[in-house]
């Protein structure tokens, strides 16, 4: 026979100072647990949503990244008359042969500075990434020193208002635009003609690092990938843009992730033993009512179900709370280095429902172990001696 659930609720209503303590405790540890998750979320969020399903990352074989790759022009032709190339109005293949450097650009409000990846495109660049939109100015000019920079790169590094004429590899140049990349690593940086990037840093003209190629249809990647490694003119490698991009984020990813557990489950470890003070307390206080239970012919399982039940509601009101506690840092943009580029990173919290969810099953965990031997030590009481004490 089940012991009611109304009486678990009146006894929390009954106790409610002691659930509180409880509640924010479990609230607290479920809040961080969110927070720090929804941090990692949002770093793999910015590199996932980088690429596109009909784009493709060609960079040279047994390179890690673009940075560490290179590439010549007449490479980069070759990979433009590949098969599943898709081409433009005028016939021409859309391939952006890129070039990227980091220089080190003031942060603003900090006084220091930061690694900021400054990305030399061909004039192709626009339609093969379908993701940047100019909102601001306008398109740079090939042939000229001029910037587009991304909305992360312009609300987090000084001096690069549309308009401002930063200075970098002994060059000045003016900024023309300013775009959205829907909050990809594209928004952090800055984009200008990759001939230009080549002649102020003393690289060689028509060197590039990576070709992004924009293909017929993400189905015509194999047969594109397949061209370009049985090419013996070629040494090269070729990657769905998405996935590129996705790898990049892994390292910091999961150093984000480890840190979170760490903390959630040092704090979730304080959080346990306020439950079992908490159902502690309410064993001791509530020992001849447990002995009524039992003389009514409540067995023990029904008393053990019914504190861990108890400590379950306690708990489960704890992640809710700490979930709304969680909300408010959704979609704030913070910054970061992505040690795998070196390069500074704007991205945003990310709160998702599934991580709702997770702050909820650790809620829960934390309220089963921390009501689970209270619930046992209730279950052995002695009915005899507690009754004579009525």
């Amino acid at each position: 026979m089940a012991i009611p659930v109304i009486y678990n609720i009146r006894s929390v209503r009954v106790r409610w100072v002691s659930a509180v303590v409880s509640v924010v405790g479990i609230a607290g540890s479920v809040g961080v647990f969110i927070a720090m998750l929804a941090l990692a979320n949002g770093f793999e969020a910015a590199l996932a949503t980088s690429g596109s399903p009909l784009n493709a990352k060609v960079r040279r074989a047994g390179t890690t990244s673009e940075m560490e790759s290179g590439m010549s022009l007449d490479e980069t032709r070759i990979i433009g008359d590949a098969p599943g190339v898709a081409r433009g109005a005028d016939n021409a293949p859309l391939v952006s042969a890129e070039v990227v450097i980091v220089t080190a650009l003031p942060k603003a409000g900090y006084g220091t500075d930061a690694n900021v990846a400054v990305r030399g495109v061909s004039p192709q660049a626009a339609q093969v990434h379908d993701k940047v939109r100019i909102t601001e100015g306008r398109y740079f000019e090939p042939g000229i020193a001029e910037l587009i920079v991304g909305r992360g790169a312009d609300r987090t590094i000084e001096g690069l208002a549309l308009g401002d004429r930063p200075r970098f590899g002994g060059r000045e140049w003016t900024v023309v635009g300013l775009f959205d990349a829907d909050g990809s690593a594209f928004d952090s940086e800055i984009w200008c003609d990759a001939r230009l990037l080549n002649e102020s840093f003393g690289r060689p003209a028509g060197v590039s690092q990576s070709a992004t190629v924009r293909l017929d249809s993400p189905e015509s990647f194999n047969a594109f990938k397949d061209a370009l490694t049985s090419d013996p003119r070629l040494t090269v490698m070729a990657q769905r843009e998405q996935e590129y991009y996705a790898d990049r984020s892994t390292m910091i990813s999961t150093l984000i992730r480890s840190l979170g557990f760490l903390v959630a489950i040092v704090m979730g470890v304080g959080s346990i033993f306020g439950a079992l003070n908490t159902m502690y307390s309410a064993v001791a206080a509530r020992a001849r009512e447990i002995a009524t239970l039992r003389a009514l012919g409540f067995g023990p399982g029904s008393v053990v179900v019914s504190f861990v039940f108890e400590s379950l509601l306690i708990a489960l009101v704890g992640g809710a709370v700490g979930g709304l506690m969680a909300l408010p840092v959704n979609g704030v943009g913070v910054s970061t280095m992505n040690w795998q580029t070196f390069s500074h990173l704007a991205f945003a919290f990310r709160v998702t429902p599934p991580l709702l969810l997770y702050g909820l099953i650790f809620a829960l965990i934390m309220g089963f172990v921390g009501g689970l031997l209270p619930a046992v030590r209730a279950a052995r009481l002695p009915v005899a001696s507690a009754l004579r004490e009525l």
